[in-house]
């Protein structure tokens, strides 16, 4: 019996791993470049990670229509949009130039860094976010809550997901 669970204590921590990595890309403010509003962005070539952010904080201020009033309120959600990429950016740089000399166990301590930015990260964005939300009109909390809920994916993604496609 112990056999059996030592066997899968590695594949079990590694497939957690991934999935919250691809959580955390999905999630992310910088989404890929194909899932980006933006023109041209999806076969640009390689596009920095500031450009996504950036392409991304657009898309939020165009999708939630964001109003004058609200554009102090916005500038700190941004603020923290960027500060979050700049760490991520970071992490996953350093991870990708270490990879070749990485044991499994260096593997999954940086695994574990990238979770715990993520995840700081969200709780930096929440109370910078609160205030914003709390003053949105109720289009724009609709708005909000379907973005946040489908994390950015398209009404078409999110069916095609659902039906298995």
């Amino acid at each position: 019996m112990k056999r059996i669970a030592c066997q899968f204590t590695y594949p079990t921590a590694f497939a957690v791993a991934v999935v919250v990595l691809a959580f955390v890309v999905l999630a992310s403010p910088g989404f890929s470049r194909a899932a980006s509003s933006e023109p041209g962005m999806a076969t640009a070539g390689k596009v920095s990670k500031t450009d996504r952010v950036e392409a991304r904080i657009k898309e939020l201020h165009a999708k939630l229509k964001i109003t004058a009033a609200q554009e102090e309120v916005w500038k700190n959600v941004t603020q923290v949009m960027r500060d979050n990429a700049k760490t991520m950016e970071a992490l996953i740089k350093a991870r990708s130039e270490e990879a070749s000399t990485m044991t499994a166990i260096d593997d999954l301590k940086s695994y574990g860094e990238i979770v715990e930015a993520h995840a700081d990260g969200i709780r930096k964005f929440i109370p910078a976010f609160e205030p914003l939300y709390a003053g949105m009109s109720d289009a724009q909390k609709k708005a909000a809550d379907t973005l946040f809920r489908h994390h950015g994916r398209t009404k078409s993604k999110a069916k095609a997901k659902a039906k298995g496609e």
